[in-house]
């Protein structure tokens, strides 16, 4: 099945003004970025805050897939890309309950996709994708492979980081009372 929400995809005309309103103003930071010739596009992606990503993406050239969604608009959601950790099953799944997809791709281990149309999907293209959330995140923004956690004082707070199944990182700021009572909390349970 799906395993999370990975990002949403924004198609744009102005990328340079998207950039510098989503970096500038709302504080996002880029994380990966590609050009794909056959398809004549750009995309980047970035992250806001610890789990949330989005990705740009725009036109590079005449017959871009880009050019009927952009026709009249300046731009706007083009789909939402949902992570699932086998993309055979849901190919199994899509075909068992007759919902039609397209653009199946195996890439290798790095990325393998597909594609449900809107008309198929309430009005949204969904791109079902296998592949590790890590990846294609910068390494500030993931904990490193061999860790799950770490902690650190902060003056009177103990910072607690943990790594997140999405590649990204979830920090707790805690006082020490509540550090406590998470020590006895855990105390309990390995009892």
């Amino acid at each position: 099945m799906i395993t999370r929400i990975d990002h949403v995809s924004l198609a744009v005309q102005d990328y340079e003004g998207a950039v510098e309103f989503y970096t500038k103003i709302l504080g996002a930071v880029s994380q990966y970025n590609g050009t794909d010739n056959n398809l004549k596009y750009y995309w980047e992606t970035f992250a806001l805050g610890d789990l949330s990503r989005f990705e740009i993406i725009k036109p590079t050239g005449k017959g871009s897939f880009l050019e009927n969604f952009l026709k009249d608009k300046e731009g706007g959601i083009h789909h939402l890309v949902l992570q699932t950790p086998d993309i055979e099953m849901m190919r199994e799944i899509l075909e068992k309950n007759d919902i039609p997809y397209f653009g199946f791709q195996n890439y290798g281990d790095r990325w393998k996709e597909l594609f449900i149309h809107p008309k198929d999907a309430f009005g949204v293209l969904l791109q079902i994708a296998e592949f590790k959330a890590s990846d294609w995140l910068s390494p500030s923004y993931s904990m490193p492979e061999d860790e799950k956690w770490s902690v650190e004082r902060n003056n009177k707070k103990y910072n607690l980081t943990f790594a997140h199944p999405g590649g990204g990182k979830v920090k707790l700021s805690l006082e020490r009372e509540e550090i406590n009572k998470l020590i006895e909390d855990l105390n309990k349970i390995l009892k």
